[in-house]
């Protein structure tokens, strides 16, 4: 008869146990390795994030110092356009000085070239009038010398000419002109003509002329204007 022999049941466990915790172990070298390589991603990214960073800090400078420049443009363009309407105010000033002052010299000049002065007073306010005597002096071929008007006076001087237009003058003559005009109450202009009337014989000899004729070529320029006011389409 055969004998059979039983093993302990305890150290059939322990032996499954054993079995099964020697498939579980890892391998060490998978382990470093799989660290190693999360080290280095770990390191990456921080590698990449401190860049970013430093790249976000140059962006916030690069802004910082654009707002500084804008800050300083909109103060400096301030500081321009203030100071800017201070000169134009201060200019005004002086314009508004110099007509006052060229009108004032003007008046007392015109005090003593008027002497001798042919005049008339026209049922036209200055502006109108003004108009006239331009067109009047341009068409008769003067060229203007001095022009200057304010609100209340005007003074024309013409350049000194020889012309043969019978309009005005005789052939063979030179002559320049002083127009005056100031303006009046009721939209009337007090019109002054005064001429440097002189004959011009051959070789260029200068020869007198009376009171008489001067007064004749005043009165033409004054007729001329009067004749082109009576006109609708001037006035």
């Amino acid at each position: 008869m055969r004998k059979e022999t039983f093993a302990d049941p305890w150290s059939l466990v322990i032996l499954a146990v054993l079995v099964v915790t020697a498939g579980c172990i890892p391998d060490d070298n998978s382990v470093r390795v799989e660290n190693e390589a999360l080290k280095k991603q770990v390191a990456k990214q921080e590698s990449l994030l401190s860049s970013l960073l430093d790249g976000n800090k140059v962006m916030q400078q690069q802004i910082d110092l654009l707002n500084q420049e804008l800050r300083d443009a909109k103060s400096t363009v301030e500081a321009t356009k203030t100071e800017a309407k201070q000169q134009t105010e201060q200019l005004e000033l002086q314009l508004a000085e110099t007509k006052r002052m060229m009108a004032t010299q003007m008046t007392e000049s015109l005090k003593v070239e008027e002497k001798g002065a042919q005049s008339d007073t026209l049922p036209r306010p200055m502006p109108t009038v003004a108009k006239v005597v331009e067109e009047a002096l341009a068409r008769n071929g003067y060229q203007l010398k001095i022009s200057v008007k304010t609100d209340q006076r005007a003074v024309y001087i013409t350049e000194r000419k020889i012309s043969n237009p019978t309009s005005l003058e005789v052939t063979g003559s030179r002559n320049q002109y002083l127009v005056s005009l100031q303006a009046l109450p009721d939209n009337l202009t007090k019109l002054g003509v005064k001429a440097e009337f002189e004959r011009v014989a051959q070789g260029g000899r200068i020869l007198s002329v009376s009171r008489e004729e001067m007064s004749e070529i005043e009165h033409r320029l004054i007729n001329e204007i009067n004749k082109a006011l009576a006109n609708p389409a001037k006035t």
